[in-house]
Protein backbone atom coordinates (compact mmCIF):
# COMPACT_ATOMS: atom_id res chain seq x y z
CA UNK A 1 0.00 0.00 0.00
CA UNK A 2 2.83 2.33 0.89
CA UNK A 3 4.36 1.57 -2.47
CA UNK A 4 1.12 2.47 -4.23
CA UNK A 5 0.96 5.81 -2.39
CA UNK A 6 4.55 6.63 -3.45
CA UNK A 7 3.73 5.79 -7.07
CA UNK A 8 0.66 8.08 -6.98
CA UNK A 9 2.72 10.86 -5.42
CA UNK A 10 5.40 10.41 -8.07
CA UNK A 11 2.83 10.58 -10.86
CA UNK A 12 0.85 13.51 -9.38
CA UNK A 13 3.72 15.98 -9.37
CA UNK A 14 3.99 16.17 -13.19
CA UNK A 15 0.21 16.43 -13.41
CA UNK A 16 0.05 19.25 -10.88
CA UNK A 17 2.99 20.99 -12.58
CA UNK A 18 1.26 20.66 -15.94
CA UNK A 19 -1.95 22.08 -14.52
CA UNK A 20 -0.04 25.01 -12.99
CA UNK A 21 1.74 25.67 -16.28
CA UNK A 22 -1.56 25.55 -18.14
CA UNK A 23 -3.08 28.04 -15.70
CA UNK A 24 -0.07 30.36 -16.09
CA UNK A 25 -0.26 30.06 -19.90
CA UNK A 26 -3.98 30.84 -19.93
CA UNK A 27 -3.46 33.85 -17.68
CA UNK A 28 -0.65 35.04 -19.97
CA UNK A 29 -2.95 34.78 -23.00
CA UNK A 30 -5.69 36.68 -21.20
CA UNK A 31 -3.25 39.40 -20.17
CA UNK A 32 -1.94 39.62 -23.75
CA UNK A 33 -5.47 39.91 -25.14
CA UNK A 34 -6.28 42.55 -22.54
CA UNK A 35 -3.13 44.46 -23.47
CA UNK A 36 -4.08 44.34 -27.17
CA UNK A 37 -7.58 45.59 -26.36
CA UNK A 38 -6.18 48.46 -24.31
CA UNK A 39 -3.78 49.35 -27.13
CA UNK A 40 -6.58 49.22 -29.71
CA UNK A 41 -8.77 51.37 -27.47
CA UNK A 42 -5.98 53.89 -27.12
CA UNK A 43 -5.52 53.91 -30.91
CA UNK A 44 -9.24 54.47 -31.44
CA UNK A 45 -9.21 57.26 -28.86
CA UNK A 46 -6.20 58.77 -30.60
CA UNK A 47 -7.96 58.56 -33.98
CA UNK A 48 -11.14 60.04 -32.48
CA UNK A 49 -9.15 62.89 -30.94
CA UNK A 50 -7.43 63.44 -34.29
CA UNK A 51 -10.80 63.51 -36.03
CA UNK A 52 -11.91 66.29 -33.71
CA UNK A 53 -9.34 68.54 -35.39
CA UNK A 54 -10.40 69.95 -38.74
CA UNK A 55 -7.07 71.55 -39.56
CA UNK A 56 -6.70 69.47 -42.73
CA UNK A 57 -10.06 70.66 -44.03
CA UNK A 58 -9.16 74.28 -43.30
CA UNK A 59 -5.69 73.87 -44.81
CA UNK A 60 -7.26 72.42 -47.95
CA UNK A 61 -9.79 75.23 -48.49
CA UNK A 62 -7.88 78.29 -47.24
CA UNK A 63 -5.78 78.93 -50.40
CA UNK A 64 -9.01 79.23 -52.39
CA UNK A 65 -10.50 82.03 -50.27
CA UNK A 66 -9.47 85.61 -51.05
CA UNK A 67 -10.02 89.05 -49.60
CA UNK A 68 -11.65 91.71 -51.79
CA UNK A 69 -11.26 95.47 -51.46
CA UNK A 70 -13.60 97.37 -53.75
CA UNK A 71 -13.07 101.14 -53.94
CA UNK A 72 -16.51 102.59 -54.56
CA UNK A 73 -17.40 106.01 -55.90
CA UNK A 74 -20.86 107.06 -54.78
CA UNK A 75 -22.76 110.30 -55.19
CA UNK A 76 -22.18 112.29 -52.01
CA UNK A 77 -24.06 115.41 -53.01
CA UNK A 78 -25.62 117.14 -56.00
CA UNK A 79 -24.87 120.80 -56.69
CA UNK A 80 -27.18 122.87 -58.88
CA UNK A 81 -25.04 125.13 -61.08
CA UNK A 82 -27.85 126.50 -63.20
CA UNK A 83 -31.37 125.65 -64.27
CA UNK A 84 -30.12 123.05 -66.72
CA UNK A 85 -26.78 122.02 -65.21
CA UNK A 86 -25.91 120.04 -62.09
CA UNK A 87 -22.67 118.66 -60.67
CA UNK A 88 -22.43 115.29 -58.91
CA UNK A 89 -19.86 115.25 -56.12
CA UNK A 90 -18.44 111.79 -55.66
CA UNK A 91 -17.36 110.23 -52.39
CA UNK A 92 -14.87 107.39 -52.23
CA UNK A 93 -15.61 104.40 -50.00
CA UNK A 94 -13.89 101.06 -49.50
CA UNK A 95 -16.08 97.98 -49.45
CA UNK A 96 -14.47 94.94 -47.82
CA UNK A 97 -15.49 91.39 -48.58
CA UNK A 98 -14.32 87.92 -49.46
CA UNK A 99 -14.37 85.67 -52.52
CA UNK A 100 -13.72 82.09 -53.58
CA UNK A 101 -11.42 80.98 -56.41
CA UNK A 102 -13.42 78.52 -58.50
CA UNK A 103 -11.21 78.13 -61.58
CA UNK A 104 -7.53 77.86 -62.43
CA UNK A 105 -8.33 80.42 -65.16
CA UNK A 106 -8.79 83.10 -62.52
CA UNK A 107 -12.57 83.25 -61.94
CA UNK A 108 -13.72 84.22 -58.45
CA UNK A 109 -17.21 84.02 -56.96
CA UNK A 110 -18.37 86.63 -54.46
CA UNK A 111 -21.50 88.51 -53.43
CA UNK A 112 -22.79 91.25 -55.69
CA UNK A 113 -23.21 93.63 -52.75
CA UNK A 114 -19.43 93.45 -52.14
CA UNK A 115 -18.69 95.17 -55.47
CA UNK A 116 -21.97 96.81 -56.44
CA UNK A 117 -22.66 100.55 -56.31
CA UNK A 118 -24.78 103.25 -57.84
CA UNK A 119 -22.54 104.20 -60.76
CA UNK A 120 -20.96 100.83 -61.61
CA UNK A 121 -17.64 102.64 -61.17
CA UNK A 122 -15.17 100.94 -58.89
CA UNK A 123 -11.68 99.55 -58.59
CA UNK A 124 -11.24 96.09 -57.15
CA UNK A 125 -8.18 94.43 -55.62
CA UNK A 126 -7.89 90.81 -54.55
CA UNK A 127 -5.61 89.56 -51.75
CA UNK A 128 -4.70 85.87 -51.82
CA UNK A 129 -3.99 83.65 -48.84
CA UNK A 130 -0.25 83.82 -49.62
CA UNK A 131 -0.41 87.66 -49.49
CA UNK A 132 -0.17 88.15 -53.26
CA UNK A 133 -2.28 91.07 -54.47
CA UNK A 134 -3.68 91.80 -57.90
CA UNK A 135 -6.33 94.00 -59.54
CA UNK A 136 -9.55 92.20 -60.43
CA UNK A 137 -12.18 92.80 -63.08
CA UNK A 138 -15.89 92.36 -62.40
CA UNK A 139 -17.07 90.50 -65.49
CA UNK A 140 -20.69 89.64 -64.65
CA UNK A 141 -23.31 89.58 -61.94
CA UNK A 142 -26.50 87.80 -60.91
CA UNK A 143 -28.71 90.18 -58.92
CA UNK A 144 -31.33 87.57 -58.03
CA UNK A 145 -28.82 85.36 -56.21
CA UNK A 146 -26.60 88.26 -55.05
CA UNK A 147 -23.61 86.82 -56.90
CA UNK A 148 -20.80 88.44 -58.87
CA UNK A 149 -18.01 86.92 -60.93
CA UNK A 150 -14.54 88.48 -60.84
CA UNK A 151 -11.53 87.64 -62.98
CA UNK A 152 -7.84 87.91 -62.15
CA UNK A 153 -4.79 87.24 -64.30
CA UNK A 154 -2.51 85.26 -62.01
CA UNK A 155 -0.71 81.93 -62.03
CA UNK A 156 -0.59 79.16 -59.41
CA UNK A 157 -4.18 79.53 -58.27
CA UNK A 158 -5.93 76.89 -56.13
CA UNK A 159 -9.59 76.45 -57.08
CA UNK A 160 -11.80 75.11 -54.31
CA UNK A 161 -13.35 71.64 -54.50
CA UNK A 162 -17.13 71.29 -54.65
CA UNK A 163 -19.12 69.47 -51.99
CA UNK A 164 -22.44 67.69 -52.42
CA UNK A 165 -25.03 70.16 -51.17
CA UNK A 166 -27.86 67.63 -51.58
CA UNK A 167 -26.21 65.39 -48.97
CA UNK A 168 -26.14 68.20 -46.42
CA UNK A 169 -28.14 67.69 -43.22
CA UNK A 170 -29.15 69.87 -40.31
CA UNK A 171 -26.54 69.40 -37.59
CA UNK A 172 -23.58 68.89 -39.94
CA UNK A 173 -20.44 70.77 -38.89
CA UNK A 174 -19.50 73.64 -41.21
CA UNK A 175 -16.87 76.38 -41.32
CA UNK A 176 -17.05 79.95 -42.66
CA UNK A 177 -13.77 81.22 -44.12
CA UNK A 178 -13.31 84.86 -45.04
CA UNK A 179 -11.65 88.19 -44.33
CA UNK A 180 -13.81 89.87 -41.65
CA UNK A 181 -13.19 93.48 -40.66
CA UNK A 182 -9.93 93.64 -42.63
CA UNK A 183 -7.99 91.59 -40.06
CA UNK A 184 -6.82 88.87 -42.45
CA UNK A 185 -8.22 85.44 -43.20
CA UNK A 186 -10.04 83.76 -40.32
CA UNK A 187 -12.29 80.76 -39.73
CA UNK A 188 -15.45 80.30 -37.66
CA UNK A 189 -17.16 77.01 -36.83
CA UNK A 190 -20.81 76.12 -36.53
CA UNK A 191 -23.47 73.72 -37.72
CA UNK A 192 -26.10 73.73 -40.42
CA UNK A 193 -29.07 75.24 -38.58
CA UNK A 194 -31.67 74.89 -41.33
CA UNK A 195 -31.94 74.02 -45.01
CA UNK A 196 -34.56 75.55 -47.28
CA UNK A 197 -35.59 73.54 -50.35
CA UNK A 198 -37.13 74.51 -53.66
CA UNK A 199 -40.24 72.70 -54.94
CA UNK A 200 -37.95 70.36 -56.92
CA UNK A 201 -36.16 69.47 -53.63
CA UNK A 202 -32.95 71.29 -54.57
CA UNK A 203 -31.45 73.43 -51.81
CA UNK A 204 -32.36 77.13 -52.11
CA UNK A 205 -30.39 78.47 -49.13
CA UNK A 206 -28.40 77.23 -46.14
CA UNK A 207 -28.76 78.67 -42.63
CA UNK A 208 -25.83 78.34 -40.22
CA UNK A 209 -24.76 79.56 -36.80
CA UNK A 210 -21.12 79.83 -37.95
CA UNK A 211 -20.27 83.49 -37.40
CA UNK A 212 -20.52 85.55 -40.60
CA UNK A 213 -19.15 88.97 -39.67
CA UNK A 214 -18.81 92.09 -41.85
CA UNK A 215 -16.18 91.27 -44.48
CA UNK A 216 -17.08 87.56 -44.54
CA UNK A 217 -19.63 88.14 -47.30
CA UNK A 218 -18.68 86.26 -50.45
CA UNK A 219 -16.42 83.85 -48.56
CA UNK A 220 -16.62 80.07 -48.40
CA UNK A 221 -18.88 77.88 -46.31
CA UNK A 222 -17.16 74.48 -46.28
CA UNK A 223 -17.93 71.04 -44.88
CA UNK A 224 -15.74 69.01 -42.53
CA UNK A 225 -13.73 67.72 -45.51
CA UNK A 226 -12.86 71.18 -46.82
CA UNK A 227 -15.28 71.15 -49.76
CA UNK A 228 -17.37 74.16 -50.76
CA UNK A 229 -21.05 73.92 -49.91
CA UNK A 230 -22.03 77.59 -49.98
CA UNK A 231 -21.11 81.23 -50.57
CA UNK A 232 -21.61 83.20 -47.35
CA UNK A 233 -24.04 85.98 -48.12
CA UNK A 234 -25.63 87.67 -45.12
CA UNK A 235 -26.56 87.68 -41.45
CA UNK A 236 -29.91 88.23 -39.77
CA UNK A 237 -29.33 90.92 -37.16
CA UNK A 238 -31.22 93.91 -35.81
CA UNK A 239 -28.07 95.29 -34.18
CA UNK A 240 -25.73 94.85 -37.12
CA UNK A 241 -23.68 92.35 -35.11
CA UNK A 242 -23.66 88.58 -35.52
CA UNK A 243 -26.52 86.95 -33.59
CA UNK A 244 -26.13 83.32 -34.59
CA UNK A 245 -28.16 83.36 -37.82
CA UNK A 246 -26.25 83.44 -41.10
CA UNK A 247 -27.19 82.51 -44.63
CA UNK A 248 -25.27 81.09 -47.57
CA UNK A 249 -26.10 80.56 -51.23
CA UNK A 250 -25.71 76.84 -52.02
CA UNK A 251 -22.56 76.07 -54.04
CA UNK A 252 -24.64 74.26 -56.67
CA UNK A 253 -26.67 77.41 -57.40
CA UNK A 254 -23.54 79.58 -57.36
CA UNK A 255 -21.65 77.34 -59.77
CA UNK A 256 -24.55 76.98 -62.19
CA UNK A 257 -25.04 80.74 -62.20
CA UNK A 258 -21.32 81.34 -62.67
CA UNK A 259 -21.09 79.01 -65.68
CA UNK A 260 -23.91 80.89 -67.43
CA UNK A 261 -22.47 84.29 -66.50
CA UNK A 262 -18.94 83.45 -67.63
CA UNK A 263 -20.21 82.11 -70.95
CA UNK A 264 -22.17 85.34 -71.50
CA UNK A 265 -19.21 87.48 -70.42
CA UNK A 266 -16.85 85.75 -72.84
CA UNK A 267 -19.35 86.04 -75.65
CA UNK A 268 -20.07 89.69 -74.88
CA UNK A 269 -16.47 90.88 -74.47
CA UNK A 270 -13.45 91.15 -76.70
CA UNK A 271 -10.09 89.97 -75.48
CA UNK A 272 -8.10 92.48 -73.47
CA UNK A 273 -4.32 92.87 -73.72
CA UNK A 274 -3.74 95.52 -71.08
CA UNK A 275 -1.09 97.79 -72.60
CA UNK A 276 -0.80 101.51 -73.21
CA UNK A 277 1.17 102.24 -76.37
CA UNK A 278 2.81 105.41 -77.55
CA UNK A 279 3.62 106.49 -81.06
CA UNK A 280 4.25 104.23 -84.03
CA UNK A 281 7.95 104.11 -84.72
CA UNK A 282 9.34 105.51 -87.95
CA UNK A 283 12.96 105.75 -89.03
CA UNK A 284 13.53 108.92 -87.05
CA UNK A 285 12.02 107.74 -83.73
CA UNK A 286 13.57 104.30 -84.16
CA UNK A 287 16.99 105.93 -84.51
CA UNK A 288 16.27 108.17 -81.52
CA UNK A 289 15.14 105.41 -79.16
CA UNK A 290 17.22 102.45 -80.30
CA UNK A 291 20.13 103.78 -82.35
CA UNK A 292 18.95 102.02 -85.50
CA UNK A 293 16.40 103.21 -88.04
CA UNK A 294 14.68 99.97 -89.03
CA UNK A 295 12.53 99.15 -85.96
CA UNK A 296 8.82 99.43 -86.74
CA UNK A 297 5.91 98.90 -84.36
CA UNK A 298 4.22 100.39 -81.31
CA UNK A 299 6.25 101.42 -78.28
CA UNK A 300 4.80 100.07 -75.00
CA UNK A 301 4.55 102.84 -72.41
CA UNK A 302 2.90 100.86 -69.60
CA UNK A 303 1.21 97.53 -68.86
CA UNK A 304 -1.70 96.81 -66.52
CA UNK A 305 -0.75 95.25 -63.19
CA UNK A 306 -1.65 91.59 -63.35
CA UNK A 307 -2.96 92.00 -66.90
CA UNK A 308 -2.56 89.68 -69.86
CA UNK A 309 0.45 91.57 -71.24
CA UNK A 310 2.29 91.54 -67.92
CA UNK A 311 1.57 87.83 -67.45
CA UNK A 312 3.00 87.13 -70.92
CA UNK A 313 6.19 89.03 -70.13
CA UNK A 314 5.58 92.22 -72.13
CA UNK A 315 7.36 95.16 -70.49
CA UNK A 316 7.31 98.93 -70.76
CA UNK A 317 9.91 99.92 -73.35
CA UNK A 318 9.18 96.92 -75.58
CA UNK A 319 8.10 97.48 -79.16
CA UNK A 320 5.17 95.37 -80.36
CA UNK A 321 6.19 94.53 -83.91
CA UNK A 322 3.69 91.81 -84.84
CA UNK A 323 0.37 90.45 -83.54
CA UNK A 324 -0.38 87.00 -84.90
CA UNK A 325 0.42 87.33 -88.61
CA UNK A 326 -0.17 91.08 -88.79
CA UNK A 327 2.76 93.46 -89.00
CA UNK A 328 2.13 96.35 -86.60
CA UNK A 329 2.24 99.78 -88.18
CA UNK A 330 -0.12 101.63 -85.84
CA UNK A 331 -2.37 101.08 -82.82
CA UNK A 332 -5.27 100.05 -85.06
CA UNK A 333 -3.40 96.87 -86.05
CA UNK A 334 -3.17 95.81 -82.44
CA UNK A 335 -6.77 96.72 -81.65
CA UNK A 336 -8.23 94.85 -84.61
CA UNK A 337 -6.36 91.64 -83.85
CA UNK A 338 -7.24 91.74 -80.16
CA UNK A 339 -10.90 92.73 -80.67
CA UNK A 340 -11.39 89.74 -82.94
CA UNK A 341 -10.44 87.44 -80.05
CA UNK A 342 -12.25 86.47 -76.87
CA UNK A 343 -11.09 86.46 -73.24
CA UNK A 344 -9.16 83.25 -72.71
CA UNK A 345 -7.88 83.06 -76.31
CA UNK A 346 -4.11 82.88 -76.75
CA UNK A 347 -2.40 84.96 -79.42
CA UNK A 348 1.24 85.28 -80.40
CA UNK A 349 2.79 88.72 -79.89
CA UNK A 350 6.23 89.60 -81.23
CA UNK A 351 8.21 92.26 -79.39
CA UNK A 352 11.57 93.91 -79.92
CA UNK A 353 13.74 94.38 -76.82
CA UNK A 354 17.45 95.17 -76.38
CA UNK A 355 18.36 94.27 -79.93
CA UNK A 356 16.45 90.97 -79.86
CA UNK A 357 13.05 89.79 -81.05
CA UNK A 358 10.85 87.66 -78.77
CA UNK A 359 7.67 85.73 -79.54
CA UNK A 360 5.39 85.79 -76.49
CA UNK A 361 2.23 83.64 -76.37
CA UNK A 362 -0.33 85.85 -74.62
CA UNK A 363 -3.62 84.67 -73.10
CA UNK A 364 -6.09 87.55 -73.30
CA UNK A 365 -8.08 88.59 -70.26
CA UNK A 366 -11.03 90.85 -69.48
CA UNK A 367 -10.80 94.60 -69.69
CA UNK A 368 -12.95 97.21 -67.99
CA UNK A 369 -15.95 95.85 -66.16
CA UNK A 370 -18.86 95.09 -68.44
CA UNK A 371 -21.78 93.95 -66.41
CA UNK A 372 -23.95 91.22 -67.89
CA UNK A 373 -27.13 90.18 -66.15
CA UNK A 374 -29.01 86.97 -66.88
CA UNK A 375 -31.95 87.40 -69.28
CA UNK A 376 -35.24 88.09 -67.52
CA UNK A 377 -37.60 85.11 -67.42
CA UNK A 378 -40.49 85.38 -69.83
Amino acid sequence: MERVVKIIQFISWPVVSGILLAIVYLQYQQLDQLSQRVELTNQNLSIEESNNSFSEAIRKASPSVVGITATRFDVGSVELLSEDQVTFNLEEQNSLGSGVIVSENGFILTNLHVVDNLLDFFETEVTLNDDRRTPATVVAWDRVNDLAVLHINMENLTPIEMGDVQELQVGDIVFAIGYPRNIGQSVTQGIVSAINHNPDETVSFIQTDAAINPGNSGGALIDSEGNLIGINSSIFSESGNFEGIGFATPASIAFNSMEDLVAQAIEGNSGYLGVLTGEALDSQSSQLFFGVDHIRGMLVESVDDGGAAEQAGIRPGDVITRVENTQVVDAENILMEVRNKKPGDTINIQVYRNGQTFNLPTTLGFGEARIIEPPSPN
